[in-house]
């Protein structure tokens, strides 16, 4: 991680809230990954002056990597949950600064939800090295969340349905879908955790995006971990 931003982004050296003794119990846990993207995580996708210098600084396409390879050695779930937005959507009304963003860039753009014409190597698609693991026939891809939550996709149901109760959360982009999965995970009755260097945030005049999801990750996760230390857990070290 580059020097000026280690001190930020650091654990707390004497954390006010109590820390949990969470353990993977690998019978019910899912790997979940948001937005796995070329849009997000490819100096070629839409948003990567905005992203690329969080996503290099916590090598998090590295990291995504090892909790894919981790996870499937395993034997566990582990389930996609993608963003796309189809030419439909272009006529939403309304929408907040994210989305308008979003559709401004032709963010995970395709020419519809039944078309796969075009969606090889689009921004839409999964970067190149993860799609090995990804599409697999047994990965979950999920229906497309639209905002930042998986309220409005199949997630739930999904891992509902295969006894997942603890979910070992990564992807893109930290204060965004994440931290949403995040957020709806837990109301939903999910333990939490959470991978901190297998996401990115934004650097914008707006803020640090990733350093505003570190924060709520601290007080809302069941655990942060490092991808370290949930590779080990996945191998049961």
């Amino acid at each position: 991680m580059a020097s000026t931003w280690t001190d930020l982004y650091a654990k707390p050296s004497t954390p006010a809230l109590p820390l949990g003794d969470v353990r993977l119990d690998l019978s019910r846990t899912a790997l979940v990954v948001t937005d796995p993207q070329i849009d997000f995580l490819s100096p070629a996708g839409a948003t990567w002056e905005v992203f690329g210098e969080s996503v290099t600084d916590n090598d998090s396409v590295l990291h995504i990597g090892q909790l894919l390879e981790a996870a499937k050695a395993a034997g566990i779930t582990v389930a996609i949950s993608p963003h796309y937005y189809y030419p439909s959507d272009d006529t939403w009304q309304f929408g907040g600064p994210l989305e308008r963003y979003m559709h401004s860039v032709g963010m995970f753009r395709r020419r519809g939800p039944l078309v796969l014409d075009g969606f090889a190597d689009s921004g839409a698609d999964f970067l190149p090295a993860y799609r090995e693991h990804i599409l697999d026939g047994r990965t979950v891809i999920t229906s497309p969340h639209k905002i930042v939550g998986p309220e409005s996709n199949d997630l739930t149901l999904q891992l509902r349905k295969r006894g997942v109760s603890q979910v070992l959360l990564a992807g893109m982009a930290a204060n965004l879908c994440v931290e949403g999965h995040l957020r709806e995970l837990v109301e939903q009755g999910f333990e939490v955790i959470v991978a901190r260097d297998a996401t990115a945030g934004p650097r914008l005049p707006e803020g640090d995006g990733y350093l505003s999801a570190l924060v709520n990750f601290r007080f809302l996760a069941d655990a942060v971990w490092t991808t370290a230390d949930a590779v080990a857990a996945l191998r049961g070290e």
